[in-house]
């Protein structure tokens, strides 16, 4: 009993799986072909297309298709797709669904049970291990930020106080942040999302002048302002929940150079010296230690050595045009549009199996059924199929069961797989051998017969 749960639980979680990750990769792949078309454009633009390519990893494509499936009164009164479009789609979605499975495994059931068995348990042990490793090592980073802040004394007033307010009416901050003065060799920093604070290290203000200290706050006003804390926390997220998937630690690399580029050129473009904010930064780095959490913004994090290229390159950055946004507004729309579509006119196998479960009533519709092959030609193409409004009987002459099966469970062609000859071209003649002891609950369904008697030919 154990061994059949645990099998059929590897079988429905191995397919989804692996299903979202191909997706995510998609929309990953994608997002990187929109940034090389953007690489002379501003660099938030780059950090928001990343970021969208890391939430993808939170949002399964299969909730959305879902939706498109419920929204069932659109889907029957609209014209169904073609069984190749279907198929392309589905093949290039979820390459790693149940039949596909099913076509690929073993050919002794036992052996792949057992084995499925004794390596579902591990595969879910290393990934959880690998789940509290991550958390572990970032709550320790945290609580290490946290008692640097329990130490630090509040500055109410004073030189970075007064340049921080200068610099917050510059870059439109509403809220004044609060400044804490710390004891940690600690880069300065915004911790917090919902109240950021600045952690300040002591000491450093001696070794910038007024034009330093200003570009520095500046930098760190400009993470309060964009929200780069809550951003990186969301994507701390996919980094413990996917942990195995090299592709998430390079998303994260990602979003932190562009975080820190795009806080790079609002400075620049507020009038501050190239020289000058560069010079900064540097200072940063000889006195104080890296941020040790990406959801604490820095002013050392990414690449310094391109920063500096990055900084003192005097080019000019184009704001996007009205082709790029539409090409932009276009992939959003495509991105959310394309899996409710693809549920709306196309209703899953999952959705006949739960027609099948659906419990049939306590009394029998017939007491028993023929079911014959029919008189009429396969060439003919006359179907006669009737269900009285009376009694609820089903009669049906010349039918296939192709048309038998999609009357019954509301599916299409494409989504049923068997024997062509045996589906399309054979014909069968169906009629009740006695009228129904009661009328069936819903007669818009295909009513079948509870127990049910084939005659022979």
């Amino acid at each position: 009993m154990i061994e059949k749960y645990v099998t059929s639980a590897w079988s429905a979680v191995a397919p989804g799986l692996g299903n979202h990750l191909w997706q995510s990769t998609l929309v990953a792949l994608m997002a990187g072909l929109l940034t090389l078309a953007l690489r002379k454009h501003h660099a938030r633009s780059r950090y928001w297309l990343w970021l969208a390519a890391s939430l993808k990893f939170l949002v399964p494509f299969s909730l959305l298709v879902e939706l498109g499936q419920r929204l069932t009164w659109v889907r029957h009164s609209a014209q169904p797709v073609s069984p190749g479009l279907y198929f392309a789609i589905d093949q290039i979605g979820q390459p790693f669904s149940q039949s596909a499975i099913r076509v690929s495994s073993t050919p002794n059931p036992s052996i792949a049970s057992s084995s499925l068995t004794h390596f579902l348990p591990f595969v879910a042990v290393l990934w959880l291990c690998g789940l509290l490793a991550v958390m572990l090592v970032r709550t320790v980073r945290w609580f290490r930020i946290s008692s640097a802040m329990k130490s630090s004394i509040p500055l109410h007033d004073g030189r970075e106080v007064q340049a921080l307010r200068r610099v917050e009416r510059i870059g439109g901050v509403r809220d004044p942040i609060q400044l804490l003065l710390s004891r940690a060799p600690l880069e300065p920093g915004i911790f917090g999302i919902a109240r950021p604070t600045l952690i300040w290290p002591d000491g450093i203000s001696k070794r910038l002048d007024e034009a330093h200290l200003e570009a520095i706050l500046a930098h760190e006003v400009w993470h309060v302002r964009r929200r780069d804390n809550l951003s990186a926390a969301l994507h701390m997220l996919v980094e413990a929940a996917f942990w195995f998937y090299p592709l998430v630690w390079w998303l994260g690399a990602r979003l932190v150079e562009e975080r820190e580029r795009a806080c790079d050129e609002e400075v620049v473009a507020f009038g501050s010296d190239r020289q000058v904010y560069a010079e900064s930064i540097l200072k940063v780095c000889e006195f104080c230690l890296g941020s040790p959490l990406p959801c604490v913004s820095g002013v050392t994090g990414a690449d310094l050595k391109k920063r500096m290229v990055h900084i003192m390159n005097d080019r000019i950055l184009y704001n996007l045009g009205l082709a790029r946004k539409l090409l932009l507004t276009v992939a959003a729309a495509l991105a959310i549009a394309l899996p409710v579509t693809f549920g709306l006119f196309n209703a899953t196998p999952s959705r006949a199996e739960e027609q099948t479960e659906t419990p049939t009533p306590s009394t029998p519709i017939y007491s028993s059924v023929s079911i014959k092959p029919s008189a009429i030609a396969n060439g003919d193409n006359r179907t006669k199929m009737m269900i009285s409004i009376m009694d609820g009987s089903f009669v049906a002459n010349g039918v296939t069961l192709e048309r038998l099966i999609q009357l019954a469970y509301h599916v299409q062609a494409a989504q049923i797989s068997g024997p062509h000859d045996f589906l399309n071209k054979t014909k069968f003649d169906i009629e009740p051998n006695s009228i129904p002891r009661s009328l069936p609950p819903c007669i818009s369904r295909f009513p079948m017969a509870r127990t049910s008697t084939i005659k022979p030919c």
